[in-house]
């Protein structure tokens, strides 16, 4: 069986199986990685490669790592020169231009982590489980310059817990993100793929989330609201609010049978209950300014020394 000349684009830690998959392969000859360049990290803020960089250095790839690859004429050239049968994209931060994207015979693959056309953009996976969805998976689109526009090449569905956190999500993507590749791969080598135009009007998007994104309205959301919130956005940006004026990371809601105005906060037995809209919480897992993470009981305990009335804001 012939192989195929891929290159591949890619950045974080998400896109490492995709790419040791594409690297094992008997069949693919992995070209060339591209990358963003190194960047300050940590509290000496040395120069750290980005964790796709790293794998492509291990194993001797060749690695291009740049901040637009459109602006590289060198490099560009270059690859024209080249038999490039497919690009696979996956979490590369950089959009393609018509000169990479006409470059491969095949053509350039993205591989997006919901059920498109469904949230389009860059989190996904943070805004299924914020709307409380039932189900993501794994899209792989053939690329054209509209985002995430392309026709469908492969789509697999995964059911989602009500539970689930975003890191819990994000780490079962990761790997099936891989598989779903290997499953495109096969079918390129066996001209077997099929394109399946998506249905535009039906889109839906995932803007990039910010940090505060992550303030909890307890007055003016629902507690399934509150609890999608506090699950979606673990690990990043994470959920807060303030704790008598100081500011309160939540990471666990459980639900309370006790009746409290949406907004005020009672203590009285030991936990942080709150009121929502439709509902009380209680802030079960809680980390305030300052000081180790822990259960709300212990956090209440340890500042009745210095206060009885609590208030969030």
């Amino acid at each position: 069986m012939k192989k195929l000349n891929i290159i591949f684009c890619g950045t974080p830690d998400f896109s490492v199986p995709a790419l040791e998959m594409l690297f094992n392969h008997p069949h693919v000859n992995l070209s060339h990685v591209i990358t963003m360049p190194d960047r300050p990290a940590g509290r000496g803020q040395k120069l750290q490669s980005p964790p796709v960089a790293e794998f492509a250095k291990a194993s001797k790839i060749s690695l291009i790592q740049t901040e637009n690859i459109n602006r590289e004429e060198e490099i560009l050239n270059k690859l024209e020169g080249e038999k490039v049968d497919a690009i696979v994209v996956l979490a590369f931060a950089q959009f393609l231009g018509s000169r990479i994207l006409n470059l491969p015979k095949l053509g350039c693959f993205n591989i997006h982590t919901s059920l498109l056309p469904k949230y389009r953009g860059a989190a996904p996976i943070q805004y299924a489980l914020l709307n409380g969805d039932k189900e993501s998976g794994v899209s792989i689109q053939r690329m054209v310059k509209q985002m995430d526009a392309g026709d469908l090449v492969h789509s697999y569905p995964m059911q989602l817990d009500d539970n689930e956190t975003g890191g819990q999500l994000y780490t079962r993507l990761k790997f099936q993100a891989a598989l779903s590749l290997n499953t495109v791969i096969s079918e390129l080598l066996n001209n077997k793929i099929t394109y399946t135009p998506q249905d535009h009007d039906a889109a839906t998007f995932a803007p990039t989330l910010k940090k505060e994104d992550g303030f909890l309205d307890f007055s003016n959301k629902t507690i399934e609201e509150i609890h999608n919130q506090v699950r979606a956005l673990i690990p990043w940006p994470g959920t807060w609010c303030k704790l008598n004026g100081k500011r309160l990371k939540v990471f666990s809601v459980e639900k309370s049978l006790k009746s409290i105005s949406p907004g005020a906060c009672d203590t009285k037995d030991g936990n942080i209950l709150i009121g929502c809209s439709n509902g009380t919480l209680r802030l079960s897992d809680v980390q305030i300014e300052g000081k180790k993470r822990c259960s709300d009981t212990s956090l209440i305990n340890g500042m009745k020394n210095s206060t009885t009335d609590f208030t969030i804001n």
